[in-house]
């Protein structure tokens, strides 16, 4: 479990369209079999440590004749940011995903000393 001090808890959320290839003939639209997108999100401040982040898929717009596969996670999650990584796969077609998240973790505490 992650311990935090009440008064150095940092929240942060965000949304991000991670693609919308149905515009554009993208992957993710024209193609098959196992597919990826990921994509780099900075944190407006730095935490003290790595946070706790969740992220979910708050729109997605699928072909209805296909089957619909996601998957949504994060990766390298670090004081300054994180990666979303979203895949599908079969037959699957996707128009566009948009992912929100959130974080929650420790911020640096101003009145602490540097003593190296």
């Amino acid at each position: 479990m992650l311990r935090l001090k009440s008064h150095l808890i940092g929240v942060e959320r965000g949304s991000v369209l991670l693609f919308s290839d149905f515009e554009e003939g993208g992957q993710m639209w024209t193609g098959n079999g196992a597919r990826e997108t990921r994509r780099q999100v900075g944190f407006s401040e730095r935490f003290q440590s790595m946070p706790v982040v969740q992220i979910s898929m708050s729109m997605w717009d699928m072909d209805q004749m296909t089957n619909p596969r996601a998957d949504i996670s994060t990766g390298q999650i670090k004081p300054d940011g994180f990666e979303i990584i979203f895949r599908t796969w079969g037959d699957t077609r996707i128009a566009r995903i948009r992912a929100d998240w959130l974080a929650i973790g420790e911020l640096p505490d101003p009145d602490a000393w540097d003593v190296t």
